[in-house]
């Protein structure tokens, strides 16, 4: 046998051999070694491997965030409505060797568990809530506490769930109809009852603001009328103090107001009788001197 013909069958024979100790993990796969069906080591890191040719085998786990969706289930809760829920979860394979031992090296016995620990745990805890808890903001508290529940007995296989949701949450056909007339009037109860608390409340408020006005217009009446009676307490005692400086230019003052009081129209007309002294200013000058005729007449409007 030539040379050549040797060179070639080792380098052959020493391919195969690295073909078969030679082994890569991808950035997104862990793998587990088993030599003759017995665990030996898991590999998390990635790159270029050596195993034991023809004796060890690897098992590739997916180490990304994996969906499942659970098929609808018809769940009974605590108020005894039925609801039809169509959930999913996500998870991932943190201990591939304990994943291993429990149910495998395939996908299809883990959904097994999570259809059965989920199903249940729905079960349980939609069982203790009410229909309207369900159905609103309070959700987020029921999937935590599911997921909790979820991932405390599924940490058993080795997975760790990372969230439970509710994708639908459905009436039965045959209960629709009757479930919405009683959560229509459960509404309508609940909107009387807040109409008439809003009434109540501004009714009050409305006697509150009507009995501080009748309050604010007393005190603001009784300060107007003491105001009032001081400006006048004032006024005549200015009048007074003028008249008693000069009581003679008091009377010419007063007659002239009088005049304009009385002829402020252009057609009145005064009965008086001849003597009378009202109209004295309009005949001749007041005189300078304080010897002047006493209090003003009144004079009598003709009808």
């Amino acid at each position: 046998m030539s040379r050549s013909l040797i060179a070639i069958v080792v380098l052959a024979a020493t391919a195969v051999v690295a073909a078969a100790s030679l082994f890569t993990v991808e950035q997104t796969d862990q793998v587990l070694v088993t030599r003759l069906g017995e665990p030996r080591r898991v590999i998390t890191e990635p790159g270029l491997k050596l195993k034991w040719p023809l004796a060890e085998t690897v098992i590739r786990f997916d180490r990304r965030l994996l969906d499942y969706e659970l098929p609808p289930e018809e769940v009974i809760l605590g108020d005894q409505r039925r609801l039809i829920v169509d959930s999913f979860t996500r998870y991932r394979i943190v201990d591939p060797l304990r994943y291993y031992q429990a149910v495998g090296p395939t996908e299809n016995g883990i959904r097994a568990r999570l259809n059965s620990v989920v199903t249940s745990s729905l079960r349980r805890v939609l069982g203790n809530e009410q229909l309207l808890n369900v159905l609103s903001s309070n959700r987020g508290r029921i999937m935590a506490l599911i997921r909790e529940q979820v991932n405390a007995e599924m940490r058993n296989f080795g997975v760790e769930v990372a969230d439970v949701r509710i994708r639908r949450a459905d009436l039965p056909p045959e209960n629709t109809q009757a479930i919405l007339s009683r959560m229509q009037s459960e509404r309508q109860r609940v909107a009387a009852q807040a109409r008439a608390e809003g009434d109540e409340a501004a009714a009050r408020i409305r006697a509150d603001a009507e009995r501080e006005r009748t309050v604010l217009l007393a005190n603001a009446r009784s300060t107007a009328d003491r105001l009032r009676g001081e400006g006048e307490a004032n006024a005549i005692a200015i009048y007074a103090e003028a008249f008693n400086r000069d009581p003679h230019f008091f009377q010419i003052w007063r007659t002239l107001q009088a005049y304009r009081e009385s002829f402020a129209q252009g057609g009145s007309r005064l009965v008086m009788t001849p003597g009378d002294g009202f109209l004295k200013l309009l005949r001749e000058a007041p005189s300078a001197t304080a010897a002047t005729p006493g209090p003003v007449p009144t004079p009598q409007r003709a009808p």
